[in-house]
């Protein structure tokens, strides 16, 4: 099949903005269904994006627009990302939808933030727009994109904005401007220094990318987020979805979010009745399922699973009709089972909520060398452990759904080993005894904990570990929670105990005979999440005042029933 490829074509926005895109399409004269991909990265590369087989996509009776997006590349008017992506993804399908080469039906497609373009524009409902494939794409941009538990994601918001939005730039713009790029490749190269001391990079982003400084500044939930946030319209979506995620991507929670909100909320029954969820055993750079010392096996790949298929299966349902709902609507690789397998909805049914109690005995839980337990019954007695959350010394990152500097070779993402941070003193580790059958855990993980601390606030970081007979501790998923509050509550008083709940995100795995469940409990998660400086300070700056040590205590027991909560698959498939 010959192809036709016709460059920099002008679209104009309903307020003069002009942005500039290419078409791919078969060399025919009738008008076929468009596909549009909205991108900040630039139009080079792979037209359909990475893991997708463009010609393949052509084959198959597609058209595909890929455009820079406002104030990226070649298009007109000035960049800040999320708050024009609903508008101007609006205005670009019904362009398109209304050029000779286009039958009148749109589909978007994108991983990352041009998925979120896409669900942004669904967001509108643009008549002709029928579809929209949103790969490993928020659901918000506080929650889950520059937060999460109310923190601020340091490793991965100062990699983004220095690497991604910055950097390109700065090298397109020539000679001209060396200065400064030489000073934006010396500050990703020294990352890890701007991470301990972040204060340092405000300069150059304040002078470059101010808009970062703004997201600072809105730690808490409100109007200012809500400009731009596909979770709170899909109501109005009419588009069906194929959301597709990996259990260690840091948009994870949002791809399930997405999923389903249009599943149950979608304004139009193909939104509800055609939206489809995959999660693989991927990172969101990581895509064959190969990790340093993790291999899930190669039908964990994504080109095995064949993620063009699946594209093309779903825009042949919803933009041509072909078909009817789909046979398969969630698809999950059951990590600890290594194998896929099929649910007819997410959340999955047949699962139920088990507790598993916290205690701990004479050696305490502080480390893995400690005696603290998971039992599926209440412990009969009360009990406490403390770890002291020093913000000049704050437990590191190892593994787990991060996007920073490691990204693409599994350094600092994934299923890594814990047992170096479990040595460390100020980590609890609670650990369930064998299994002697298999235990499917699918969905939503919780902690609540009871706590109370030394100083104004500290965080509650927590991680979801599963120990095999060797001893390799393989984190599943984590989270953390800012202040042991709300974020909106401000600081509490030294030595009250309250109740917390820590969302840990989701998982799909299966804890074969003989493993063991574990929980990690921390003060810190660090370059992932930003430190807590221990003196209660203003969210949105919270080095003002020097950092202080806090003593943190985990109290549990009949009275104080700190506990974890697993998804438990009831039924076997």
């Amino acid at each position: 099949m010959r192809i036709v490829v016709e460059h920099d074509l002008e679209i104009p926005l309903r307020d003069g903005t002009v942005l500039q895109a290419d078409l791919y399409r078969p060399d025919s004269r009738a008008s076929l269904p468009t596909l549009i991909r909205r991108t900040p990265y630039g139009r080079a590369g792979e037209p359909a994006g990475p893991g997708l087989d463009t010609r393949r996509l052509l084959t198959a009776g597609y058209g595909l627009l890929v455009q820079d997006i406002r104030g990226r590349g070649s298009s007109g008017g000035e960049f800040e990302p999320f708050w024009a992506e609903g508008a101007d993804g609006a205005d670009t399908v019904d362009w398109a939808a209304a050029q000779p080469w286009c039958d009148g039906r749109v589909g978007m497609l994108g991983r990352s933030y041009e998925g979120s373009t896409a669900l942004l524009a669904a967001g509108r409902a643009p008549q002709a727009l029928h579809a929209v494939s949103a790969h490993m794409a928020g659901s918000e941009f506080r929650e889950g994109w520059c937060y999460q538990g109310g923190v601020f994601q340091l490793g991965f918001v100062l990699h983004w904005a220095l690497a991604d939005l910055l950097l390109p730039g700065v090298l397109a713009a020539g000679p001209g401007n060396a200065g400064a790029a030489q000073r934006v490749l010396d500050a990703l190269d020294s990352i890890e220094d701007l991470y301990r001391t972040p204060d340092l990079a405000w300069e150059l982003l304040d002078e470059l990318v101010p808009y970062v400084r703004r997201w600072r500044e809105h730690p808490r939930p409100g109007p200012y987020w809500l400009r731009a946030a596909p979770n709170r319209t899909y109501p109005a979506m009419r588009a069906a979805g194929l959301h597709i995620g990996g259990w260690y991507d840091i948009f994870l929670g949002g791809t399930l979010e997405n999923y389903a909100g249009g599943r149950r909320h979608g304004g139009s029954a193909a939104a509800r009745e055609h939206a489809t969820l995959v999660v693989g055993p991927w990172s969101h750079c990581i895509r064959g399922g190969v990790f340093p010392g993790r291999r899930y096996g190669v039908r964990a790949d994504d080109q095995v699973l064949d993620v063009t298929g699946l594209h093309i299966e779903h825009f042949d349902r919803t933009l041509k009709g072909t078909g009817g709902p789909p046979a398969e609507r969630v698809r999950i690789f059951l990590t600890g089972a290594d194998r896929w397998q099929t649910f007819p909805d997410w959340p999955v049914p047949d699962v139920s909520p088990v507790a598993l109690y916290l205690t701990s005995g004479a050696r305490h839980a502080n480390s893995a060398a400690g005696d603290g337990a998971l039992f599926p019954g209440r412990p009969p007695a009360a009990g406490s452990d403390r770890f002291l959350h020093d913000p000049g010394d704050p437990v590191p990152t190892a593994g787990g759904a991060t996007l920073m500097t490691g990204m693409f070779v599994g350094a600092d993402c994934g299923p890594q080993d814990q047992r170096a941070v479990e040595r460390r003193a100020d980590v609890l580790c609670y650990t369930g005894a064998p299994q002697t059958a298999a235990l499917t855990v699918v969905g939503e993980v919780t902690l609540v904990v009871h706590v109370s601390c030394s100083g104004p606030a500290t965080d509650i970081a927590a991680k979801l570990v599963d120990v095999s007979p060797d001893g390799r501790a393989e984190i599943l998923c984590d989270g953390i929670r800012a202040g042991y509050a709300e974020c909106a509550d401000g600081p509490r008083l030294p030595g009250r105990t309250v109740e917390v709940t820590v969302r840990l995100g989701a998982v799909g795995h299966v804890f074969a005979p003989g493993h063991r469940v574990r929980l990690e409990v921390a003060g810190s998660n660090f370059p992932r999440f930003e430190v807590n400086p221990g003196t209660g300070g203003d969210p949105a700056e919270p080095w003002s005042r020097p950092c202080e040590m806090v003593a943190t205590t985990l109290h549990h027991g009949r009275s104080r029933p700190s506990h974890l909560l697993l998804p438990v698959l009831t039924t076997s498939r």
